[in-house]
């Protein structure tokens, strides 16, 4: 899949802004991003709900706006299922191998009963987690190539968040398959995903493969005799204060910052493992954000 300079208006505010990236079947996408950002409309945009104002999406060489059949091979699951709840089990498999000609009702009733779902008469009666599974099962069931959710494990108790990061990541080792998640959850993505892109003010700001992400930046724990200098605050990202140490990260290539560092004697100096969250913070901005 292709997102080709993806550009997305409402009402003249610019949401959306030349978002360019690719997404290959074998791997999970974490998209991640301050609130408001842009994630969900980047995803609903993807999977056709909305129009973009310029750009593309595509499938091979063809657009899914062109050719509306390729949306078979997307399907987003939403932080809600609420516009299902009134439906029974049995509808919605009716519903889903209408729209997904490929639906698989025998693996359905596979993953249905290796997760203990009943079929019930109403998706409403299931509780939240149990509601989290079966879209996933639904999804999975329709055997998308490109599978879009966003915020999937949000409000969720840690066993069933447990339980949906296992299925996530077999489903994708198993099959010829993306999924791609919108989530604020980064330990969680951290987990699952091997590449990130992050949407700032509608705009990509990176995308990288998370481990070659973590490379060019590191993170350690720093003091000195008094404050930090200024000339040192200019150089790093201050993640966290606690009295006068303070823990950085810092690009690797910025070796003018490290020296800085260095040149004002710091009576602590001790570098760190670098997280997701970490990464976060230094691409996007100060910590008062990350939730």
């Amino acid at each position: 899949m292709r997102i080709k300079h993806l550009s997305k208006r409402v009402h003249q505010h610019i949401i959306l802004s030349d978002i360019d990236f690719e997404v290959n079947t074998g791997n999970i996408i974490g998209i991640v991003g301050r609130n408001g950002a842009g994630k969900t409309t980047l995803l609903r945009t993807m999977v056709g709900i909305l129009d973009p104002t310029e750009g593309d999406v595509l499938i091979g060489e063809e657009s899914i706006f062109q050719n509306p059949k390729l949306k078979e091979e997307i399907i987003f699951v939403p932080d809600s299922s609420q516009a299902l709840k009134a439906y029974s089990t049995k509808e919605i498999v009716t519903l889903y191998k209408n729209i997904y000609p490929r639906f698989d009702v025998e693996y359905f009733h596979d993953l249905m009963n290796r997760f203990s779902l009943p079929n019930v008469k109403r998706i409403g009666n299931y509780s939240k987690g149990m509601k989290a599974l079966f879209s996933l099962v639904v999804a999975f069931s329709t055997r998308a190539k490109y599978i879009l959710l966003d915020e999937p494990t949000d409000g969720l108790d840690v066993i069933v968040k447990k339980r949906i990061l296992k299925i996530l990541v077999e489903e994708v080792a198993e099959n010829d398959m993306a999924v791609i998640i919108s989530s604020h959850r980064l330990d969680e993505l951290e987990f699952m995903a091997n590449d990130i892109v992050m949407i700032k003010e509608g705009k990509v700001d990176s995308h990288y493969e998370l481990d070659a992400l973590k490379t060019q930046y590191k993170k350690a724990q720093v003091a000195f005799q008094d404050h930090m200098p200024d000339a040192v605050k200019k150089e790093v990202n201050i993640i966290n204060q606690t009295g006068r140490v303070y823990t950085i990260i810092l690009e690797r290539k910025n070796i003018q910052g490290e020296s800085i560092v260095q040149e004002h004697n710091p009576i602590l100096y001790e570098e760190l493992p670098i997280s997701l969250e970490d990464l976060f913070i230094a691409k996007l901005g100060g910590e008062d954000i990350v939730s």
